[in-house]
């Protein structure tokens, strides 16, 4: 999955969170995440990817009237039919690929309990298995045994490859343990998580930067 790919996941996932939120919102939301930390998600590429699914029809856009203190009207998104489709197909292709960037991986954590908790286990079992394969393509070429001198300094790469996809491993077969086990609240359990913040709520984590789109 490419950064875009990101960017669509936690908009589409901000947006169905809220039910219906104006583009300030959704930024307010990606950085009180951090998302703007470990993501391309900056205001520029927010509002771009808010009006770009609007017209794809993965959004509906909502004009309402402007505040009593004047100012343009601001538009309020709410997450399609077709929307919440293409937020779960993202969402499961981002918990099974391996070859992507911490952006994606991190989006897909962040929305794992909008998945049954079954179907989230599944997942990253999958993941796992995707893993190993790809593994299993490096050491094709380089044995870790042998340790990463045999190819010049340039076997350092490889190794690091390799230990990053051991740690990964490790990390997902912890993830799965905790879920396994009962730990948080996935889709048809309960009430979920709120990790938005609601109108108003100060955000602690706001970068301060202006953005033309901001009040729109």
């Amino acid at each position: 999955m490419d950064r875009m790919s990101a960017i669509r996941l936690l908009v589409l996932g901000a947006v169905r969170q809220h039910g219906r939120a104006h583009g300030y919102q959704v930024r307010g939301d990606l950085e009180y995440w951090g998302a703007h930390e470990w993501s391309n998600a900056k205001p520029g590429s927010i509002y771009h990817a808010l009006k770009q699914m609007a017209k794809q029809g993965l959004l509906h856009a909502h004009e309402i009237a402007p505040s009593t203190a004047g100012g343009p009207p601001r538009t309020e998104y709410e997450i399609t039919d077709l929307g919440t489709e293409e937020f779960l197909r993202l969402l499961r292709e981002a918990l099974t690929s391996y070859d992507q960037k911490m952006d994606v991986k991190s989006a897909a954590i962040g929305f794992i309990v909008d998945l049954p908790r079954d179907e989230a286990v599944t997942l990253l079992k999958e993941r796992t298995r995707r893993i190993g394969e790809w593994r299993s393509s490096v050491t094709e070429h380089y044995v870790p045994e042998d340790g990463p001198e045999q190819l010049g300094h340039i076997g350092e790469i490889m190794n690091l490859w390799i230990h990053t996809a051991d740690a990964e491993v490790e990390w997902t077969l912890g993830l799965i343990a905790r879920i396994e086990s009962g730990a948080y609240t996935f889709a048809g359990e309960g009430e979920p998580f709120v990790g938005v913040l609601a109108e108003g709520d100060e955000n602690p984590y706001a970068t301060g930067e202006k953005h033309p789109e901001d009040a729109r």
